[in-house]
């Protein structure tokens, strides 16, 4: 056993050892290793995250001409981030004197926050009462008119809302309550996970935030169709739809020949060489039948013959095979 292990062979195995706690602990190339923390583990996936961006860049488009024609300047609205949050957190970082409508879009459950920031706020009304837009802090409390007209202007984002989110489904928003101290906000419970879409607004030469807080039970009830598959399906489906009402929208101006037949008749080869000024061709019908109305070469309407305005006319008496597609004659 000595010669087995002997005190050289023994510092031998030690120094090796050290070497290979070295290696593990000192030299950086071994992974790095995080505590995770399973209370705030993410609740939205990446798609439903990117989905949720896709929706609200509509939003921001729509929302963007909205503001454009009502403030009668440069208004570029663009989503910034899409991140998850505790609620808390969200509340905590709302700007002081920010403008908050709290709202409800069934059938998604609870409330929900749009946050517009000081900057927004301030510039959209300024500019709304006539002024220039400069106005982007405000140490006063909001007066009636200022309420009643930044209510409308949320009115209307929320319409905007309802249309970005019409391809994933149909909400119908409705606007509860104006606030400017988040403190008084008691929307969900102070670790409730939420989505931020924070946007960035550039109004003139004033840049703002509008931020809109969505709660993860809000939304339980939708995720499925949050994926990518879902969203650009529905987004095809609405293409194709505006394809057809473009169709029919330019049909509705596409030109038709009309002709009005009086009669017919059939006669020699010789007599047709033979005819002259003040000769009479006899029709197979009637002066009392209607006369056949043609279009594009196809027998559709029954007409009576008059005049209107001074100018030779038709009235439309009988629809030829009604129900049926035009026949050929």
């Amino acid at each position: 056993m000595a010669d087995v292990f002997s005190e050289e062979n023994i510092n031998t195995l030690l120094a090796t050892l050290a070497k290979e706690e070295t290696t593990r602990d000192g030299d950086g190339t071994g992974r790095k290793v995080h505590t995770y923390d399973f209370k705030k583990a993410l609740r939205f996936s990446q798609d439903q995250v990117r989905t949720l961006t896709r929706i609200h860049e509509n939003f921001a488009r729509l929302l963007t001409s909205y503001l454009s024609t009502q403030l009668r300047t440069f208004v570029q609205i663009s989503v910034d981030s899409v991140e998850e949050y505790a609620y808390e957190t969200v509340i905590q970082n709302i700007q002081k004197s920010s403008i908050l409508g709290v709202f409800k879009a069934p059938p998604l459950h609870g409330n929900m926050i749009m946050e517009f920031s000081p900057a927004v706020s301030y510039v959209v009304l300024d500019r709304l009462l006539g002024g220039q837009g400069n106005i982007t802090q405000k140490t006063n409390e909001l007066t009636e008119i200022e309420i009643n007209v930044i209510q409308r202007v949320f009115l209307n984002a929320l319409n905007n809302f309802e249309e970005a989110w019409s391809s994933v489904v149909k909400l119908t928003p409705e606007l509860r309550e104006l606030e400017v101290n988040p403190q008084f906000l008691t929307m969900s419970p102070p670790n409730e996970t939420v989505i931020l879409i924070s946007l960035i607004a550039k109004i003139g030469d004033v840049e703002g935030a509008i931020n809109i807080c969505l709660t993860h039970v809000g939304l339980e009830q939708v995720l499925p169709k949050l994926s990518a598959r879902h969203w650009l399906a529905n987004q095809k489906k609405i293409i194709e739809n505006h394809e057809v009402e473009a169709l029919e929208k330019k049909l509705q101006g596409t030109k038709l020949d009309v002709t009005a037949v009086l009669g017919k008749s059939v006669i020699e080869i010789g007599d047709f060489l033979n005819l002259k000024s003040g000769d009479v061709i006899r029709l197979n019908e009637s002066y009392t039948d209607p006369i056949t109305i043609m279009v594009d070469d196809k027998q559709k309407f029954f007409a009576q013959p008059g005049v209107s305005k001074g100018k030779i006319a038709v009235q439309i008496t009988d629809v030829h095979g009604e129900g049926e597609e035009f026949d050929d004659n």
